[in-house]
């Protein structure tokens, strides 16, 4: 399980076509992302279906922001997240990799 604040890496960016109908930003493989929020998912993307993988971990990631889950009830607030299976943690050495490659992009050439 991950913790606020621990960074992570994307292993799985294929979604299904209703996500791509309810998300406006996803994680790309390889990518380094940081952890916002960790929380139990329902296990699908819609209320109808709601419970079919119970005990399904969900992330929330600083990088990537979506909007309200429309299958919440009237008054609750929520953002859609991601299955933190989607991810792996950040191994020492690819946190520098990925530091020393934003380095480079804030440098002007």
């Amino acid at each position: 399980m991950f913790v606020k604040g621990q960074k992570v890496i994307c292993i799985n960016d294929e979604f299904p076509a209703e996500a791509r109908k309810l998300f406006v930003d996803f994680p790309k493989k390889g990518s380094v992302y940081t952890v916002r929020a960790v929380y139990i998912g329902r296990g699908s993307y819609f209320r109808h279906e709601s419970g079919k993988k119970d005990g399904e971990i969900g992330v929330l990631l600083e990088e990537v922001v979506n909007p309200r889950d429309p299958s919440l009830r009237q008054g609750l607030n929520g953002e859609l997240g991601f299955n933190s299976e989607r991810f792996a943690p950040v191994q020492a050495d690819e946190q520098e990799i990925g530091e020393e490659h934003e380095e480079e992009i804030a440098i002007p050439g």
